[in-house]
């Protein structure tokens, strides 16, 4: 249960910086989560190792363009603000920088249309603000907001749209469910037409998922909160597929998390909203899924402590060292990882 046991060294010339131009050409690699056998074949290929009657849940968040560039009223500093949470109406929980430039009662203007004032300071820069705005909040923000990409990224991105999944459909992601980010609107349709059941949760993803674990022993970390929701339609699927045996494969973390605290907290998958702060760790008895498609995880995160949970962690972090030997991309604009 120490962190150093979920480190492994990792040169920034295997962090890819941009998407590839067609996304279900990244690569894939398959990982036996029994023995640890590796195979390595395109992301396409993910239809060779599906049948007919599995079903593969996916996470239709959609990334808010979250970062407002904008200046402060009194003294045209300038400042960035980056949402994080929506508390209540027009008050947000947020990421300031500078934030040592910011008080209550600062007012930040980011453009004709749109102005906040701080109305309280937390720790680690988090703000919360009021917003005042004429006409519809998240229309200005789609409008005016740039795409709040992972730290370790340091290229601008020329498409907006790549990160976001191309069945992105409900708006509130702090960063983008990136395992589903391989996939096509034509790869669907024929993982569909083959007889894979597609069904899909809602997880919105907090800003929290890029935080390192900073406590030696991973029991004493706090796992950040994020809201989730399951439709009826889904959960009648799901237990049916539970009821008859047949395989339940997770699209990301995200979808894992909001599978596994469905079934934690009932016993059963159930239409159900709610916030969930689950903490997935080697020795975590996974209820809900078989398998999960997913990217390759940052050093000492938690994302790296789920995924040796459902395998092996000698088994994932062999595989980290084999997708280095041949060239994988890592992180949100990287290559993927069937866990079977």
């Amino acid at each position: 249960m120490n962190i150093n046991d979920y480190d492994y060294e990792l040169d920034e010339k295997y962090i890819a910086q941009t998407p590839i131009p067609n996304r279900s050409e990244s690569k894939l690699m398959i990982l036996d989560k029994n023995n640890g056998h590796i195979e390595h074949k395109k992301f396409y290929n993910i239809k060779d190792y599906l049948h007919k009657g599995d079903v593969l849940v996916l996470n239709d968040t959609k990334v808010l363009p979250a970062r407002l560039m904008g200046e402060k009223i009194d003294t045209k500093a300038k400042i960035e603000v980056l949402l994080l949470k929506n508390i209540e109406g027009d008050i947000w929980e947020c990421l300031a920088r500078p934030g040592k430039r910011l008080h209550i009662g600062t007012s930040i203007k980011f453009s004709e249309e749109l102005t906040c004032e701080v109305i309280d300071k937390l720790d680690d820069g988090i703000i919360r603000v009021k917003f005042k705005y004429v006409g519809i909040f998240l229309e200005i923000i789609e409008r005016i907001g740039l795409m709040p990409l992972p730290p370790y990224i340091h290229k601008s991105l020329k498409e907006q749209d790549r990160y976001q999944t191309v069945y992105a459909k409900y708006l509130g992601s702090a960063a983008a469910p990136t395992a589903g980010l391989h996939f096509t609107k034509e790869l669907l349709q024929e993982l569909e037409d083959m007889g894979v059941i597609i069904c899909y949760v809602t997880l919105h993803v907090g800003l929290g998922t890029f935080r390192p674990v900073e406590v030696e022993n991973i029991k004493e970390h706090h796992m950040h909160s994020e809201y989730y929701e399951m439709k009826r339609e889904v959960a009648d699927i799901l237990n049916l597929a539970k009821s008859e045996g047949r395989k339940i494969y997770a699209v990301g973390t995200t979808s894992t998390r909001v599978l596994e605290t469905v079934m934690s907290k009932y016993h059963e998958f159930k239409e159900c909203t709610g916030n969930t702060d689950i903490f997935i760790y080697p020795g975590y008895e996974f209820l809900a899924i078989d398998g999960l498609i997913t990217n390759f995880h940052l050093p000492k995160s938690t994302l790296l402590m789920l995924v040796s949970a459902l395998s092996k962690r000698e088994y994932i972090l062999n595989a980290y060292e084999v997708a280095k030997q041949n060239n994988y991309r890592f992180f949100s604009f990287g290559d993927a990882m069937f866990i079977k």
